[in-house]
């Protein structure tokens, strides 16, 4: 890339400026990930819009990694957000109006040029294939309370959901690899997910007629887009993707049940994945296939490999 086009996409792009980030801590955005060295202040270039950012604090030597803690955001071009790491509580936090203005100036005069990791341009395609339905009101509506998602918050969550055995081991599993600090025990709620029936249950009709509703979930899947989604299908692919982000990339046990309660009510229309111009069934198989087999997969090996050992033991245990 000559030096031109380089300077207008750093002026025009979205920079996230992390200080005081400890060595070894890895930091994300969308599919990238960066291990801090003793000069990183931050990613560049960043193409506006949605993003996903990610982050698991080290111990010292870089062995040990705590829990990941995330955030969407959506920016502007040429915007900067700022953020700052608190030592105390392991965890990035947001500064004052004022600080965060004079930080702003500063990058935009290219004075943490750089300390300032470039954001791949080559993968952001990747991203979009991702995240095509997540906009600013879906993020609005489905982010926690701070707009922080992690592990750390969901165990009350977890607790009292329906899950498979394999799946509540790999809770247990979670839990006992977070040998690092962990991030403040803090009373921060989960997303706010639509709640999404196991079961459909409905009085006055006969049990012939309660039976095909549960096997065809299509008659559900029309209710909940009115109710819930206020009609819009769109909505409903951004609660999936943004489920899937925060599974496959903050780890969040919350979010795959939620991504597992909307796979499985799609899967279960039977009607409407027979009526092709039911543009939301289309729409999400178009979405799942290649996002399974090219993202979760590879993504969710390298994290274990990388961050979580005792997972890769887990699965290689439960092929046995």
């Amino acid at each position: 890339m000559d030096p031109e086009t380089a300077l207008e996409l750093v002026k025009h792009g979205v920079t996230l400026l992390l200080l005081d980030v400890p060595q070894y801590t890895l930091v994300a955005v969308d599919t990238q990930m960066f291990s801090v060295g003793p000069a990183f202040k931050g990613i560049k270039m960043i193409p506006p819009g949605v993003h996903f950012v990610y982050y698991s604090s080290s111990s010292r030597d870089g062995k040990e990694f705590s829990s990941i803690i995330g955030f969407f955001i959506d920016a502007g071009p040429s915007e900067v957000i700022v953020r700052k790491w608190d030592q105390q509580e392991e965890r990035l936090i947001k500064l004052s109006e004022e600080e965060e203005e004079r930080y702003s100036q500063a990058v935009k005069n290219l004075e943490f040029d750089r300390q300032l990791g470039p954001y791949n341009l080559s993968h952001y395609e990747d991203w979009k294939q991702l995240s095509n339905f997540i906009t600013k009101s879906v993020i609005e509506r489905l982010e926690p309370i701070g707009g922080e998602i992690t592990v750390e918050c969901e165990n009350e969550i977890v607790r009292n959901a329906t899950k498979m055995p394999m799946e509540d081991a790999l809770g247990k599993q979670l839990k006992v690899g977070n040998s690092a600090t962990s991030v403040g025990k803090s009373q921060r709620k989960g997303c706010y997910y639509t709640s999404i029936p196991h079961v459909v249950k409905c009085k006055g009709i006969s049990g012939q007629e309660l039976t095909s509703l549960n096997l065809d979930k299509t008659q559900l899947l029309e209710t909940l887009l009115a109710k819930d989604y206020g009609g819009s299908e769109d909505l409903l692919l951004g609660e999936l993707q943004f489920a899937f982000v925060a599974f496959l990339m903050g780890q969040s046990l919350e979010a795959f049940l939620q991504w597992k309660s909307l796979v499985s009510l799609l899967f279960g229309c039977t009607e409407a994945m027979l009526v092709w111009s039911f543009n939301l069934v289309g729409q999400f198989v178009k979405f799942f296939v290649p996002t399974l087999i090219l993202w979760a997969l590879p993504f969710c090996l390298c994290i274990i490999c990388w961050r979580a050992p005792h997972l890769l033991r887990f699965v290689l245990q439960a092929r046995k």
